[in-house]
C-alpha cells in the first residue's frame, strides 16, 4: 500500500483523521435508510388495504421479514469476497450504496413488483456495503492500533445516530403521512451518503482500492495454523448444504404467501414435513463438514474453533430473540399497547421527544461543522451535499415536532419504540466500555451469560405486561412502560454480546482463518435472523391457543436457559480458549 498513513492524520477532527468522519456520515445515512425502512416493513405488509398496506396475515409478514434480514447477512459473504479479490473495499461501498439507493426508490413505488425488486437490491447492496466500511476503518489505523478502539467507538456512534434518526423520522412519515414517504425518505438519504462518499473518496489515498493478489504459496507465519485446504468432498458438502439452506430460506415465505401453490418442499420424508426435512438435512451436512475439518487442525486451533462454535450457537438465539423488535414487538406496540396520551402525559412526552430529537441532531451538526473546517477547501461539493442533507433533516424534524405540539393529545407511533435501542446504546455504551476496561471485566462466558439473562429479563417484562390480554385477542391497551423496559434490558444485553463477539473470533483463530470463521459467524447471525422470523410466526399460533404472554415467557426461558448454560460451561470453554480472554 503506497498511502502514507501519517498523512491521513494531518487533518484531525476530535483527534482522528477527517476521513474517519467521512465514513461516519456515510455509515450514518446508510443506517438511517436501513433502519428507517426496516421499522416500516412489517407494519406496511400487515396494514389493511384502507390504510395503504397489503393486508397480509402477520405470519406472512414475519416470514418474509426473516428471509430478508437473513439474506442481508448472508450477502456480506459475497460482498466481502468481491471486495477482497476483485474490486476493493472502496468500490464495493460505492456499489452497495448505489444498489441500496435504487432499492429504496423501488420500494417507494409500493407495487408488488417494485417492493420485491427493492428488497432484492437492498440485500445485495447491504452485502457490498456492510462488511467493507469497517474494513476501510481498519486499514486507516493499521499503523496506529492504539487509536483503533476510539475510532470504532466514534464509528459505532454514527451507526446508532443513523438508526435513531431513521426510525424516528421514516417511521413517523410512514405511519402518519404514507408508506411511500417513509420508504422514499430512506432512499433520499442513502443517495446523500453515496454522493458525499464518492466526492470525498480521495481523502483515503490508496486505501480500499483494487486489491493486490496475495501470494498463495506463502508459508504460514510462526504460530499460525498450517493450511487446511478444502477437499472435493468438503466442497460438495458445502455446495449441497448451502443450496438446501438457501432454498429453504426462499421457500418459507413464498410457500406461505402463495398458499402452498409454490412449495418446492411439498412432500414428506421419514414422517417429517419436506421443509423441515430440508433444513435439518442442511444443518446435518454443515455439522458433518465441521466434524470432517476440525480434527485436521492442531490441538490449540481445534479447541479454539470449538469455543467459537459455542459462542456462535448462543449468538443464533440471541439475535433470534433480540430481533423480535422490528417484528413481533412492533406489532405488539401497534395493536396491544396504549399509545394515546392526554393531558400532562401528552405534554411530557412531547417535551421528551423534542429533546431526544434536537439534542442528538445538535451534537451531530457540531461534528459536521468540525469536519467542514478541515475539508471544505478540498472537498467543497461533498461538504455542500452533506450540509444540504442536514438542512433537510432539520426541516423534517422541526416540522414533525411542531405538528405534534399543535395536537391536544399525543399518539406515539408504533415505530417510535425502536429508537430507544439506539438512545440507550449512546447513553450506556461508555459505561460498559469502562466496565470492560476495569479489573471487574468478566470473561467471555460471563459476558454471554449476562447478556442472555438481560435479554430474558426484557422478554419477562413484556410477558408480565401482556398477562391480562385474553387468548386470541387482536387488540389491547397495555402500558407503554413494559415496552420501554424491554428495550432498556435488551440494549444492555446487546452491549454485553454484540460489540465483543467479533473481537473473540479475531482473538481465537489464526490470521489465515479469520475470513472463514467470520463467514461461519455471519452464517450464525443469518440463521438467527431467519429464526427471529420463525419465532414471530409462532407467536400468532401460540397467541391463539395459549395467549401472547405465553409466547414471551417461552422466549424468556430460552434466553435465561442459554445464560445459565454459558455459566455452567465456563470451565470447559476456558480450557478450549487456551489462555485467550
Amino acid at each position: 500500500m503506497s498511502t502514507n498513513i501519517e498523512s491521513l492524520f494531518k487533518d484531525k477532527v476530535l483527534g482522528h483523521p477527517a476521513g474517519l468522519f467521512v465514513l461516519f456520515f456515510t455509515e450514518m445515512w446508510e443506517r438511517f435508510s436501513y433502519y428507517g425502512m426496516r421499522a416500516l416493513l412489517v407494519m406496511f405488509f400487515t396494514a389493511s388495504l384502507l390504510e395503504g398496506g397489503w393486508g397480509w396475515p402477520r405470519e406472512h409478514a414475519f416470514a418474509i421479514f426473516g428471509t430478508y434480514t437473513s439474506l442481508v447477512y448472508l450477502s456480506t459473504l459475497l460482498g466481502g469476497y468481491f471486495a477482497d479479490k476483485v474490486i476493493g473495499f472502496r468500490y464495493a461501498v460505492l456499489l452497495g450504496a448505489l444498489l441500496m439507493t435504487l432499492g429504496h426508490a423501488s420500494m417507494a413505488l409500493e407495487s408488488q413488483f417494485f417492493i420485491y425488486l427493492g428488497l432484492t437490491l437492498l440485500v445485495f447492496g447491504s452485502g457490498f456495503f456492510k462488511p467493507n466500511m469497517t474494513s476501510i476503518v481498519s486499514e486507516m489505523y493499521v499503523a496506529k492500533p492504539e487509536k483503533k478502539d476510539g475510532a470504532y467507538t466514534i464509528f459505532y456512534m454514527g451507526v446508532n445516530a443513523g438508526a435513531f434518526l431513521g426510525i424516528l423520522l421514516c417511521g413517523y412519515l410512514g405511519e402518519t403521512i404514507g408508506w411511500s414517504w417513509g420508504f422514499g425518505l430512506a432512499g433520499i438519504f442513502m443517495l446523500f451518503g453515496l454522493l458525499q462518499f464518492w466526492l470525498a473518496q480521495d481523502i483515503f489515498g490508496d486505501i480500499g482500492l483494487k486489491p493486490i493478489k496475495a501470494d498463495k504459496d506463502k508459508a504460514p507465519s510462526e504460530g499460525e495454523a498450517k493450511l487446511n485446504p478444502f477437499t472435493n468432498l468438503h466442497l460438495i458438502i458445502i455446495a449441497f448444504s448451502a443450496a438446501l439452506g438457501l432454498a429453504w430460506i426462499f421457500n418459507d415465505p413464498v410457500s406461505k404467501i402463495s398458499g402452498g401453490a409454490y412449495n418446492i418442499f411439498d412432500f414428506s420424508l421419514f414422517g417429517l414435513d419436506g421443509s423441515n426435512a430440508a433444513i435439518l438435512t442442511a444443518l446435518g451436512l454443515f455439522i458433518l463438514l465441521l466434524l470432517l475439518r476440525i480434527p485436521r487442525y492442531d490441538k490449540v486451533t481445534r479447541d479454539r474453533m470449538m469455543a467459537v462454535i459455542f459462542f456462535a450457537f448462543v449468538t443464533i438465539f440471541f439475535w433470534a430473540i433480540f430481533e423480535q423488535a422490528p417484528s413481533s414487538l412492533t406489532i405488539f406496540a401497534r395493536d396491544y399497547t396504549q399509545r394515546v396520551l392526554e393531558g400532562n402525559s401528552a405534554f411530557i412526552f412531547k417535551i421528551v421527544n423534542s429533546m431526544m430529537t434536537i439534542i442528538p441532531l445538535g451534537i451531530i451538526t457540531w461534528v459536521l461543522s468540525l469536519l467542514f473546517k478541515k475539508t471544505f477547501k478540498k472537498y467543497a461539493i461533498s461538504n455542500l451535499i452533506l450540509a444540504t442533507s442536514f438542512v433537510i433533516i432539520w426541516g423534517i424534524a422541526v416540522w414533525m415536532l411542531n405538528t405534534e405540539f399543535q395536537k391536544e393529545i399525543a399518539e406515539v407511533p408504533a415505530s417510535w419504540f425502536g429508537v430507544l435501542n439506539s438512545l440507550f446504546i449512546i447513553a450506556m455504551a461508555p459505561l460498559f466500555s469502562k466496565w470492560w476496561e476495569s479489573k471487574y471485566n468478566p470473561n467471555a462466558n460471563m459476558k454471554y451469560a449476562i447478556g442472555m439473562t438481560l435479554l430474558g429479563i426484557g422478554m419477562a417484562c413484556v410477558a408480565i405486561g401482556s398477562a391480562d390480554i385474553p387468548v386470541g385477542a387482536k387488540t389491547a391497551s397495555v402500558s407503554m412502560i413494559w415496552l420501554i423496559l424491554v428495550y432498556f434490558f435488551h440494549t444492555m444485553g446487546e452491549l454485553c454480546i454484540s460489540p465483543v463477539a467479533l473481537s473473540y473470533v479475531s482473538k481465537l483463530v489464526p490470521g489465515r482463518m479469520i475470513a472463514m470463521m467470520f463467514g461461519i459467524w455471519y452464517l450464525a447471525v443469518a440463521i438467527g435472523m431467519k429464526l427471529a422470523g420463525v419465532f414471530g410466526e409462532s407467536s400468532e399460533a401460540i397467541a391463539k391457543t395459549e395467549g401472547l404472554s405465553y409466547f414471551f415467557w417461552l422466549l424468556t426461558a430460552i434466553a435465561v436457559g442459554l445464560g445459565v448454560l454459558s455459566v455452567l460451561l465456563y470451565p470447559v470453554v476456558k480450557k478450549l480458549m487456551h489462555g485467550v480472554r
